[in-house]
């Protein structure tokens, strides 16, 4: 596409979406026009919308920001195409949902906004996205989907589980990378979870998950997950990893469950004969949070190249925690806790413009932590993180 076709994309997506509730009205339009016209497809989308609607706009808006760097799109859509896979979903399915796209876009842009060539825009667009995500489909020769049975639900904290599950056949997955996940209990409801292991023979998954309150998935993962239950996997996602042979040094930041693709990919680093300089903050609201330090202790431990500093906001557990009465104990190989806003520690300890930066979490604790380091000097281009959808 050529920058004009771009700009008119561009303009015409955000005038929509900065209208107030834009997004939200374009995301029920949306799905009101493909379901009215195309109702075969209703049964691809769960019962309640709402997460779906919002993850919808965040993709587009997603996808739009990036029309001018081929290079990060057209991968990321390749691997959405191989994910959706798992849906069942032909060239004629995303034919309709294009169409009802520019449908709803143009209703709510109005006759002053769009144009015949908005219109052609779009179409280009549409296009580009629906071919690159059909032709990475038809070229994949895994299953479009896995099946993995539970053989282990700890509980380890009131809200985060850990949950272990055997595959029917293995994954291959970069360390780092992400999967969409279907538990039987609510069906059609995908979500994405990080591996915090790396990919590995025997077929085994472990995932963290952090019951979100009020959420529709998460809850039941954490509290009603029973072993031997089966769930099923899709196709791996995301596009963080450390390269073999890399001499550049590292800046990992995780919060809560957002430990689990960092891990995984230190874990995999382990097995490597060099690695460069890596520093981890890993970081929680209250101590308790740091569930994962005894793992991350024996990592430190054993690797000289890795540097773990733990960072909590309070110093103190809250009062349901089990161990709320009990100091918390210091563990080798660790720096010592730091109390405060992870964000803020870690654009303290310097501009690290000598690092690629890895940052996961919640979205504002990846916005937060990126602006702080960007503020302090770190190159936009050295940080990476996963779609915030």
């Amino acid at each position: 596409m050529d920058s004009r076709t771009v700009a008119l994309i561009r303009t015409t997506f955000k005038a929509v979406a900065a209208e107030d509730g834009g997004s939200e009205k374009l995301a029920r339009s949306f799905y009101a026009i493909l379901f009215t016209q195309y109702p075969q497809v209703r049964d691809f989308f769960p019962a309640a919308l709402d997460a779906q609607r919002d993850r919808l706009v965040k993709a587009i808006a997603y996808c739009v920001d990036r029309l001018e760097d081929p290079d990060r799109l057209l991968p990321f859509l390749a691997q959405l195409g191989r994910d959706h896979r798992k849906y069942g979903v032909v060239a004629e399915h995303y034919a309709a949902v294009g169409q009802s796209l520019k449908s709803a876009l143009e209703a709510y842009a109005g006759t002053e906004l769009w144009t015949d060539e908005i219109s052609r825009a779009w179409d280009e667009g549409i296009t580009v996205i629906a071919e690159t995500m059909i032709t990475a489909a038809d070229q994949e020769t895994t299953p479009p989907v896995w099946t993995g049975t539970v053989i282990e639900h700890r509980e380890v904290l009131r809200n985060l589980a850990i949950v272990r599950l055997a595959l029917d056949q293995p994954i291959q997955y970069a360390a780092g990378q992400y999967m969409s996940v279907q538990i039987p209990s609510r069906p059609r409801m995908w979500r994405y979870l990080s591996p915090a292991i790396p990919a590995n023979a025997a077929g085994e998954l472990e995932f963290h998950i952090r019951g979100v309150t009020g959420g529709w998935v998460s809850p039941a993962m954490v509290g009603h997950t029973r072993v031997g239950e089966q769930w099923l996997i899709g196709s791996p996602l995301g596009g963080l990893g450390v390269p073999r042979n890399t001499r550049r040094k590292m800046l990992m930041v995780g919060c809560g469950t957002g430990i689990a693709p960092l891990r995984a990919q230190l874990m995999a680093m382990t097995a490597r004969r060099s690695n460069p300089k890596v520093d981890l903050f890993v970081g929680g609201h209250y101590p308790c949070d740091l569930y994962d330090l005894d793992v991350l202790s024996q990592l430190a431990c054993a690797n000289k190249w890795l540097t773990v500093t733990p960072v909590t906001e309070s110093d103190e557990n809250p009062w349901w925690h089990f161990d709320s009465t009990e100091e918390p104990i210091d563990l080798p190989g660790l720096q010592p806790r730091q109390i405060g806003q992870i964000g803020k520690i870690v654009a303290g300890h310097g501009n690290w413009d000598d690092r690629d930066v890895q940052i996961v979490g919640s979205p504002s604790m990846v916005q937060t932590t990126k602006f702080r380091l960007m503020a302090a000097g770190t190159p936009t281009g050295n940080i990476r993180h996963d779609p915030l959808f």
